[in-house]
């Protein structure tokens, strides 16, 4: 790749890099240089210390078998087990999955959870799959990880194109592996089999209350605020919802189709009626925008819950937000990052807003192992507290050392992971 100017996230050749791994391995090593952290810390740090990649026979509905490809990457567990999500998608990589496991270490480091980062992903396409085949593919999954997973090892979680069925699959599974039934060795499940309340909400509340704290740092009030959701799957559509609720005005959403947009507010109760189980609802609407286009318009709190790089150095002079916040994985290049920053747009970066999920699937492991399980609001009520209280030691921490809160998010994610590596002897 050539060197790189860690500042503006370009190569030696002074081309943006766009890479998810590389652009976190630029910031981790920019975090642990600010931390006062020596090159060794870096170097065991900067990749998972494992990752088991399998094949999973599949037999379709037709009658043939179908072999997919599918892994585990474990960042680091010197604090304690991993935990992190399982993605099913036509483009997940390994590499992908390796980055997506370092930014789980730094959301449970800046949750202050008991946890390293995980990370799971199968190349499939879910959409093109029936119930039966995608059964038989997580059953599939667990049997060929089974050995490096489980309560205090590595707890797996919904992700892209997962959800709660699936995770009941792959417990039952698992508990079948086992001959035992091990509730707290997957989160994100259906309620009746050990699952917790709130945590299909869960990302999207963290986004909310990532909001509302940097609504207050601008001097902006939620209500009236005008608000763009890129995307409009999970997460998007409740952060369009809880937004609404709270009396901001989102003026535009989109999916993978196109965008709507109205200055006037749209009708957030009727798309979220109307949209399907993968979030498309533009194909409904005939005087769509492109998605490009939708990211430009003025608002005061642009929102990317979509795919990784949407905001790059050819868009992010145009973008007329006060406040961008990420809920979505690696949606602002490192060089968007700086030009965003240098224009005085405050970005709250992916690994703080999206704690949400990951903490309330501790929660919901804490329960599975007391077997006592709380009330929605009492989940709710100490994610709120928990995250609030996670963004204000990110934005003191990017005031005091006068960096953007992306560096700052991966200090303080960072740092708990290195003190627990040192105590351990392992550096």
């Amino acid at each position: 790749m050539g060197t790189t100017d860690v500042t503006n996230g370009v190569d030696d050749k002074g081309r943006e890099i766009r890479n998810l791994l590389a652009s976190t391995q630029i910031v981790m090593n920019e975090a642990l240089k600010k931390l006062g952290y020596n090159q060794g810390f870096y170097e065991l740090l900067k990749e998972p210390l494992r990752t088991l990649t399998v094949r999973i026979p599949v037999r379709m509905d037709d009658g043939s078998t179908k072999v997919f490809s599918g892994f585990r990457t474990q960042h680091n567990d010197a604090i304690g087990p991993t935990m992190g999500g399982v993605r099913f998608h036509p483009r997940i990589s390994v590499e992908d999955a390796q980055a997506l496991a370092i930014w789980m270490s730094f959301k449970c480091g800046i949750a202050d959870l008991p946890f390293g980062g995980g990370k799971g992903g199968i190349i499939c396409n879910p959409r093109s799959m029936s119930m039966g085949e995608l059964e038989r593919l997580s059953r599939g999954y667990v049997r060929a990880i089974s050995q490096i997973v489980g309560p205090t090892k590595d707890i797996p979680a919904p992700d892209m194109y997962t959800n709660s069925q699936i995770m009941g699959w792959m417990l039952d599974e698992y508990s079948r592996l086992r001959q035992f039934d091990s509730p707290s060795f997957i989160t994100g499940k259906p309620l009746v089999l050990g699952g917790s309340e709130g945590r299909e909400t869960a990302g999207a509340h963290g986004v909310f209350f990532c909001i509302e704290q940097a609504a207050k740092k601008r001097g902006i009030s939620i209500k009236g605020a005008r608000v763009i959701i890129q995307g409009f799957g999970n997460a998007g559509s409740y952060i369009a919802k809880f937004m609404h609720e709270a009396g901001a005005k989102v003026i535009g959403i989109s999916d993978v189709y196109g965008a709507l947009y109205d200055p006037d507010g749209l009708n957030i109760a009727y798309l979220l009626d109307r949209r399907d189980s993968f979030g498309t609802i533009t194909t409904l609407f005939d005087d769509t925008i492109p998605n490009e286009e939708l990211l430009e318009q003025e608002c005061e709190i642009l929102i990317p819950a979509a795919i990784s790089t949407q905001i790059t150095s050819e868009n992010a002079h145009n973008i007329k937000a006060k406040i961008v916040v990420e809920a979505a994985n690696g949606p602002t290049t490192l060089e968007a990052t700086r030009i965003l920053s240098e224009r005085g747009i405050m970005l709250v970066p992916d690994v703080l807003a999206g704690a949400g999920g990951v903490t309330v699937s501790y929660f919901e492991w804490v329960q599975n192992k007391q077997g006592y399980y709380w009330s929605e609001e009492e989940v709710i009520s100490k994610l709120r507290k928990r995250l609030n209280h996670s963004f204000n030691q990110v934005y003191d921490l990017a005031q005091n050392y006068k960096v953007d809160m992306r560096l700052a998010s991966y200090m303080v994610g960072i740092k708990k992971i290195a003190e627990a590596s040192n105590f351990r002897g392992w550096i």
